[in-house]
């Protein structure tokens, strides 16, 4: 005899993403508001050294908020700053820094952890905050593009390992996001532009409209106009909530549309040994996955001409000489491997339209990146 309970029940989630300007100003409540209101908060923040060089003051400003609102929260101690960039996710040492840093200084689950910093390293303090105690609210601060329009609004934290982008991670949601516009005033361009690769991504599998909207912004865009980079981020973001308040928003099948253009992007990181930033791998990813979606006649030479030309007018550049060969495919047998089950790629069937796809021709691909490197050293585009 069998004897089978089967247990279902649902846990709702909600958290606020927020757009602001000085948010440790003094004066300013936002960040306090989000505290819980019924005790004396303790807070941990830790920060990403690129952003601690870049704005040398921070350290005193957060001090000087703390001062400020001291019936509202204190400092469990001075801010951790840590490596930036993928070298966070890579070097396991530090995310035990940070959970060690939860026991030293009593972080438990009444508590907060705050991160400053760009993608990577909200990555890898989420993820630090997901395993200590089971959960410590993480209140995310991303300072670059691409994780105020894309990665610091989801629910995915993680580190890498076994030279696998992304191997260890959880499906945890922030307790809030603050985004400070002010913070991308100090990027360089390489990061200013790498973000609006994922804007563009979210645009041509959902929203013709948001594309078209870009194709028009370009130059500003690339000139580092403030307004238009804030509408793309707004817009952006709510695109990628939208996302995962729909039916699979812990990925627990295969189908990831979201991840447009990354299964080589994921790869082609790994393989510069990240000279080649992320927002950048992913405006590679899309355009050869654009062309190959052309050789198969999905969509016109007009229209993989628009992208080519938007990735160009931005600076983008479209090839890199570590997508020639068999690691390249190695890289989609991985991202199948990191699915957990079927192969499933988002392809276009025309711009703002995506359709997965279970199957990759490997002579398609290479032809697709011989393409690119057309696209890079000719400027060439295809005849339409």
């Amino acid at each position: 005899m069998n004897t089978i309970i089967q247990q279902k029940f649902s846990v709702p989630y909600q958290y606020p993403v927020c757009f602001t300007e000085d948010v440790f100003d003094p004066a300013s409540d936002l960040f306090v508001d989000l505290l819980a209101k019924d005790r004396l908060s303790k807070v941990l923040f830790v920060l990403d050294e690129g952003v601690s060089q870049a704005h040398p003051g921070i350290l005193d400003q957060i001090k000087v908020y703390a001062q400020a609102h001291t019936d509202r929260f204190i400092l469990a101690s001075d801010p951790i700053v840590v490596p930036g960039g993928e070298a966070s996710k890579n070097d396991e040492a530090i995310y035990k820094q940070i959970v060690e840093a939860t026991h030293l200084y009593g972080i438990d689950r009444h508590s907060y952890l705050a991160v400053i910093g760009g993608g990577a390293v909200i990555d890898m303090v989420g993820f630090a905050a997901a395993i200590s105690h089971r959960g410590i609210r993480l209140i995310r601060i991303p300072t670059t593009v691409l994780s105020q329009n894309d990665s610091a609004v989801g629910v995915k934290n993680s580190v890498n390992a076994f030279g696998k982008k992304n191997y260890l991670g959880t499906f945890t949601p922030p307790y809030a996001v603050l985004n400070d516009f002010n913070f991308l005033k100090t990027l360089d361009d390489r990061d200013w532009r790498s973000g609006i690769s994922e804007a563009i991504k979210v645009a041509l599998i959902k929203d013709l409209s948001f594309f078209t909207w870009m194709e028009a912004n370009a130059s500003a865009l690339a000139e580092r106009d403030m307004e238009p980079m804030k509408k793309l981020i707004i817009r952006c973001a709510q695109m990628h909530l939208d996302h995962i308040s729909g039916s699979d928003p812990f990925e627990f099948g295969s189908s990831r549309p979201l991840d447009f253009g990354h299964w080589a992007a994921h790869k082609l990181e790994h393989l510069s040994r990240f000279r080649i930033r992320h927002g950048e791998a992913v405006a590679i990813g899309i355009v050869l996955d654009s062309t190959y979606s052309h050789l198969k006649g999905w969509i016109s030479a007009e229209d993989l001409n628009r992208i080519v030309t938007l990735f160009k007018h931005l600076g983008f550049e479209l090839f890199a000489p570590e997508l020639a060969g068999e690691n390249l495919i190695k890289g989609l047998q991985e991202f199948q491997e990191h699915l957990g089950g079927q192969l499933t790629i988002m392809l276009l069937t025309k711009l703002g339209k995506g359709e997965e796809v279970h199957h990759m021709d490997h002579a398609l691909i290479f032809k697709a990146v011989d393409m690119l490197k057309d696209f890079q050293r000719n400027g060439t585009l295809i005849n339409s």
